[in-house]
C-alpha cells in the first residue's frame, strides 16, 4: 500500500508465532515445518496511534480483535519470510484504515425542484393505475 502518510509500527509491538502447516504445494516438507506466521499486536499497549484511532481499528478490524490483540494469521505461502512480510502488511493496512478521521456528515434537504418533480412523478402513477381500475381520476 502506497501512502504520502509515514506509518511504521515498531517491530518489538508484535508477537510472532510460528504455526503449521502452511498451505500451497511442498509434500512432506510442508507437513514438518512451521512457515505459518500467527502475527500479534496489542493495540491497547501501542504508542503510535491515538485512543481515537484505536477505537476506530477495533470497530474496523473487529473480526481480527481478541480483546485488546489483534491477530493475523498468514500461511498462504510456503515461505515463512514471505508469511511473517504478509502478516505484517495486513496489520499496517488495518491501521491505516484507521488513521484518518471520518467526515462528519451534513444533513441536506431535499430543493424544492426535486420535490416537485417527486410529487408529479405520483401524480402520474397515480393516474396510470386509476386508469387500470377502470376509473379516471380527473372525473
Amino acid at each position: 500500500m502506497s501512502g504520502a502518510t509515514p506509518f511504521a509500527i515498531p517491530e518489538e509491538e508484535f508477537e510472532e508465532e510460528y504455526v503449521r502447516p502452511s498451505s500451497g504445494p511442498g509434500g512432506q516438507h510442508q507437513n514438518k515445518t512451521e512457515n505459518g506466521v500467527r502475527l500479534l499486536w496489542n493495540v491497547a499497549a501501542t504508542a503510535v496511534l491515538t485512543d481515537a484511532q484505536k477505537e476506530r481499528l477495533r470497530i474496523l478490524a473487529a473480526p481480527y480483535m481478541q480483546g485488546d490483540v489483534l491477530v493475523v494469521m498468514e500461511r498462504s505461502s510456503r515461505s515463512l519470510a514471505r508469511n511473517r512480510e504478509r502478516a505484517r502488511d495486513r496489520i499496517r493496512e488495518l491501521a491505516l484504515s484507521a488513521l484518518p478521521e471520518p467526515r462528519k456528515r451534513r444533513p441536506t434537504k431535499p430543493t424544492k425542484a426535486s420535490k416537485e418533480r417527486r410529487l408529479k412523478e405520483k401524480a402520474a402513477r397515480s393516474r396510470i393505475k386509476a386508469l387500470r381500475s377502470g376509473h379516471d381520476p380527473a372525473d
